[in-house]
């Protein structure tokens, strides 16, 4: 389904005004008696005015922005977690899980603490295990989350084969300096700057959850 566009009014209104005062123009010079010259000389500059109006709302329709195309990942959905954590972690680690995946784009996601998975939730790659590549270990070195828009553009996209294989955008995001959560979308280029905001504020709460309760490797 198309989602309507809010704008739709906005682009059609040059259109509408330019349409409408070529009309204007029109039965004013036929209900003229006379025509003299600086009437001729306005007519013109309203032709030439009503045509850009309408040139530029023709221009506005085809500017529309379309939005990124969504796929169905491949993979089941599931929600594993690693038995031998604590409870309070399990509790914390379904809580943050459930709010990424309702309130962004998120549809797969990892989360590696101390060289461990320690949950797999939403559609999930028959490959559990994680192994760190560039990519991670760039992460964790630097502190820094990184943001792959189009995964498949990248050529390190072959270490993230814990994800769906279809999987269309990645943000690898640090948890302190002992793990990463490592979220998946369906479609390029779909996370916004608040999705990335939200993100680091819960990688920011596992982190110190994390710390609490298993401490350091």
């Amino acid at each position: 389904m198309t989602k309507s566009d809010p704008n739709q009014v906005l682009r059609r209104l040059p259109i509408i005004v330019g349409g409408l005062g070529a009309v204007l123009l029109l039965i004013n010079r036929l209900l003229a008696p006379e025509i003299t010259t600086s009437q001729a000389r306005a007519d013109v500059l309203g032709v030439i005015l009503s045509a850009v109006l309408i040139l530029i709302g023709l221009i506005w329709q085809q500017v529309q922005p379309r939005l990124p195309e969504a796929v169905q990942l491949i993979g089941e959905e599931g929600f594993v977690l690693a038995p031998d954590l604590p409870e309070a972690v399990k509790t914390e680690l379904a809580w943050a899980s459930h709010l990424l995946l309702t309130n962004t784009v998120t549809r797969s996601l990892v989360i590696f603490y101390q060289d461990k998975v320690l949950l797999r939730r939403g559609i999930l790659s028959p490959k559990a295990e994680v192994v760190p590549g560039p990519i991670l270990k760039r992460v964790l070195e630097k502190q820094k989350p990184i943001y792959l828009v189009d995964l498949k553009v990248y050529p390190g996209r072959v270490e993230f084969d814990y994800l769906p294989e279809n999987t269309q955008g990645v943000i690898c995001q640090p948890i302190s300096t002992e793990g990463v959560l490592i979220l998946g979308a369906n479609a390029p280029r779909s996370y916004t700057k608040q999705d990335e905001n939200w993100i680091t504020g819960i990688a920011d709460k596992l982190a110190v959850t994390l710390k609490q309760k298993i401490g350091h490797s």
